[in-house]
């Protein structure tokens, strides 16, 4: 199996951009795996500021659904930085999945990362601090990105969370 880093944190923790700075401090070839849609012109604008702020030479994968398929295409020499989890979830809930079928993506996505060599870092939010959403969909997904979030956390080498800016290794 492969080196896998997890990466948490709020919104404007600053994951995304640690993220990137392991990912150059490595040395290797970066393939950056965007799940991001863009729906509007707001998030297309996003996207194009991460596009700006990451090196060009890095290779770019945008996959919103199959990540697992995704993930085990990749050379074995390389690292995947895979930007984000709760992207990723969120665009598996808008397809209208149902709760056993967001399950089985999960167990796909984690059994497919023991079958990889590449290094990964996954970059994911951190959903159980905050208050229990209103609504039924921001439960689910709150829920599901825990459960996620926590199988990662399991057999990842590294757990960073991030708190304004500054990275916290917790394993």
């Amino acid at each position: 199996m492969s080196k896998i880093t997890l990466i948490v944190g709020g919104v404007r923790s600053g994951k995304s951009n640690h993220a990137v700075e392991l990912a150059k401090e490595s040395m290797k070839d970066v393939v950056f795996l965007a799940t991001c849609q863009a729906y509007d012109d707001e998030m297309r604008q996003r996207i194009n500021l991460h596009k700006q702020s990451r090196p060009s030479g890095w290779g770019l994968i945008e996959e919103n659904l199959d990540l697992a398929g995704a993930i085990t295409k990749q050379d074995d020499s390389k690292i995947l930085l895979v930007d984000c989890l709760g992207l990723w979830m969120s665009n598996l809930l808008m397809q209208q999945y149902d709760e056993g079928r967001i399950k089985k993506e999960i167990d796909i996505l984690i059994d497919s990362l023991k079958l990889i060599k590449c290094e990964i870092i996954f970059v994911s939010n951190e959903v159980g601090m905050g208050i229990v959403p209103e609504s039924y969909l921001g439960r689910v997904f709150r829920d599901y990105l825990g459960l996620l979030n926590q199988k990662i956390a399991l057999i990842a080498d590294e757990v960073i969370v991030m708190h304004v800016g500054i990275p916290l290794k917790i394993k």
